[in-house]
């Protein structure tokens, strides 16, 4: 994704009335205009206004924009001369169009990833506005009337799908007023089955056509699991009754399940069990962290793997993990290159989204160029969507955001908003995607993101060890890994001031790119550590892996953080996760597993992972290996083949004695095989 995106400017509403004469429509029609806001490449738009339902080009009232761009070139990466300039707006219209009917704008962008934007006036007054979304081609429905004068609208609910019980679940939605008057405040509420209604006010300009988003002061706190139908709505407007309550409701089912219990006391009780649930047979692949899907029907744990900067790294996903019948799939994005390059972290989200981050300077793979295009991306976890090779060159991400090269670890807040350890800058950045764009699409500019300056961590000068964050969801505090500074520190995400534009960029156009100062920013462990790497907090319980010493250390949030006791694990380790039943899960980057940690009183069977008489170590390896094949002649024969069949390595057991040397073979996932025996996955990455 080497070509900037585009961008739309700011829509700006109230004073819309037209200077130029009203047309004569007869009884029964309105007089409709239309303006246009094009992004940066104006010369790549063209719209129609038609009939609705209509196919574009199928008799269209009015064409307008570029005459080089057709239906036909929707996508088709071409940038034709002439049409609209960029970054501007024009006014056409008018037309005599039906009283009471829907009319469609088709817009076509030619290259593919941006659009235009459009307000809809009728009688001179606002009545519809639509902001650009990105894609080759977008169709918008409006209807023709006069607005009511109070009308506030809910577009859309960003409330959680899942939650625990005792976990504040934030009532979020995105309101606007769609109203012909401006909006200085407005009532709220949200019921919940069995409660009453919680309401407030929410006061601030909002004038036609304008939307914000909306997070209730008082969460909902629930008390049991189960399902339960919330349903949130506006109260009023300006003090007054709204008019138009078609718009006013909407509702979310909200899956609450049983707290993660803390399982540190049974693991200082007793030494626990190390179950190794994955290697590299499963397609556990140098992997950097971990994390589980919130819908605990689905009962997924999907890994996420390093690969190289050439093709990306990739993703498994595993089923029903450590059970006898644990299924895994391994996937990878025809696009991960880009947007998936060396990731140090991934993050489930609540609305059935993950993100990753990059641990790569430049994602378009210039290293030495001083505008890094790099950070974290939004996926859909809908198994139709991710990594199906079906939505163009960008591949199945939702969404990028271009601020924080050599991400070390990504925590989710709500909906898609993440924070984000910046390794280059040494920082930590808040994301909020807002919106996505849609699979395969290019259009950032909806995006918020805060960066926050006071927090400083130093990242692995060889970047490859991680430095994760995890977010306490119910209080507010990021716990951070500072790798380099041997430390924990935690950033109070509820505080801090907006403040100037970041120096660091940006090098597209957002929403918002804002220093956030004044944070409380605190270092709660400074002793202890070689190589922090890994985090998670479960209960009362700060958990962090040591990748140098093998080991996962337990503090005690209630009590100063003072460190608990030690599990031993293996050295190697990065980014560790609590199940839903308070296990501790981790992978190790050196010997690619996955590893389950087993209270010594409650050790569990799983699903036996390959039956091998015969191992290579390391796995992955980048100089030589060993092979332990017990019980074989020295003149056994073994063979190495790459991806596509060819024979790369040949030899006999016996020249193997002190290893075999492997530093020839480029990185990438070969096949060996012992004569007689069962073939094994053998994993070069340097």
């Amino acid at each position: 994704m080497t070509r900037p995106a585009h961008y739309i400017i700011p829509l700006l509403f109230g004073a819309l009335a037209p200077s130029f004469s009203m047309a004569q429509c007869e009884d029964g029609q309105l007089e409709v205009r239309i303006q246009v806001h094009t992004d940066t490449y104006g010369n790549e738009t063209m719209w129609q206004l038609v009939q609705q339902g209509a196919a574009c080009g199928a008799s269209p009232i009015f064409v307008g924009g570029n005459p080089a761009v057709t239906c036909a070139s929707a996508g088709s990466f071409e940038s034709p001369p002439g049409g609209y300039a960029g970054n501007t707006t024009i006014a056409t219209g008018p037309w005599c169009l039906v009283a009471g009917a829907q009319y469609d704008i088709i817009c076509v962008d030619s290259y593919g990833d941006g659009q235009a934007a459009f307000t809809v006036l009728v009688e001179g007054v606002y009545a519809a506005s639509f902001p650009a979304t990105g894609g080759a081609m977008n169709r918008y429905t409006f209807t023709v009337r006069l607005p009511e004068e109070r009308d506030m609208a809910i577009i859309s609910n960003e409330t959680s799908m899942y939650g625990e019980v005792d976990m504040p679940v934030l009532m979020a939605v995105t309101v606007k007023n769609v109203g012909s008057a401006a909006v200085t405040s407005f009532g709220i509420g949200y019921t919940v089955p069995g409660g009453s209604e919680v309401t407030e006010t929410i006061t601030g300009n909002l004038a036609p056509g304008a939307e914000r988003e909306v997070l209730m002061s008082a969460p909902w706190l629930p008390q049991a699991e189960g399902a339960n139908e919330v349903t949130i709505r506006i109260t009023g407007v300006n003090g007054e009754s709204d008019q138009g309550v078609g718009n006013d409701n909407v509702t979310r089912t909200i899956r609450i399940d049983p707290a993660i219990p803390d399982r540190a006391d049974d693991y200082l009780l007793e030494a626990p069990a190390l179950t190794q649930v994955a290697n590299a047979d499963q397609d556990i692949l140098v992997p950097r962290d971990l994390d589980f899907h919130p819908d605990r029907s689905r009962n997924e744990l999907w890994v996420i793997n390093k690969g190289n900067a050439n093709t990306g790294g990739n993703t498994v996903k595993f089923t029903d993990p450590g059970e006898a019948d644990q299924t895994f799939l391994y996937q990878r994005d025809p696009a991960v290159r880009h947007f998936m390059s060396l990731p140090t972290g991934i993050a489930m989200g609540d609305n059935n989204a993950f993100a990753t981050c990059p641990g790569i300077y430049d994602a378009n793979g210039n290293q030495s160029t001083t505008t890094p295009f790099t950070g974290p991306t939004l996926w859909s976890a809908d198994p139709a969507i991710y990594a199906q090779n079906q939505f163009g060159p960008l591949g199945s991400h939702l969404d990028m955001l271009h601020v924080t090269p050599r991400s070390q670890g990504i925590a989710h807040e709500r909906w898609n908003r993440y924070w984000v350890v910046d390794g280059h800058n040494r920082d930590v950045v808040m994301h909020d995607f807002k919106g996505d764009h849609g699979p395969g699409q290019d259009y950032h500019g909806n995006a918020v993101i805060h960066r926050y300056t006071q927090v400083s961590i130093t990242r692995d000068p060889n970047d490859h060890i991680v430095s994760h964050c995890v977010l306490d969801k119910r209080t507010g505090w990021l716990y951070i890994v500072d790798n380099g500074g041997q430390r924990i520190l935690r950033l109070n995400t509820r505080t801090g001031n907006l403040a100037g534009t970041p120096s660091f960029g940006p090098f597209e156009s957002y929403v918002q790119y804002r220093n956030v100062t004044g944070a409380t920013v605190q270092v709660i462990v400074n002793s202890g550590l070689q190589q922090p790497a890994g985090i998670e907090v479960v209960g009362n319980s700060l958990y962090v892996s040591d990748h140098a010493t093998g080991e996962i250390i337990i503090y005690d949030m209630a009590n100063g953080f003072a460190e608990r006791g030690r599990i031993a694990a293996t050295p190697g380790i990065m980014g560790i996760k609590a199940g839903f039943d308070g296990r501790l899960w981790y992978v190790n980057a050196t010997n690619s597993t996955l590893v389950r940690v087993d209270p010594a009183n409650e050790i569990v069977g799983i699903a036996e992972t390959t039956a091998s008489t015969w191992s290579i170590h390391p796995n992955p390896a980048s100089t030589s290996v060993a092979i332990v094949a017990p019980g074989l002649a020295p003149n056994t024969r073994v063979d190495v083949r790459d991806s596509a069949g060819r024979l790369c390595l040949q030899g006999r057991l016996g020249d193997f004695a002190q290893g075999m040397d492997v530093q020839e073979l480029p990185n990438g996932v070969y096949t060996a095989t012992i004569q007689g025996r069962n073939a094994q996955r053998l994993v070069i990455a340097r």
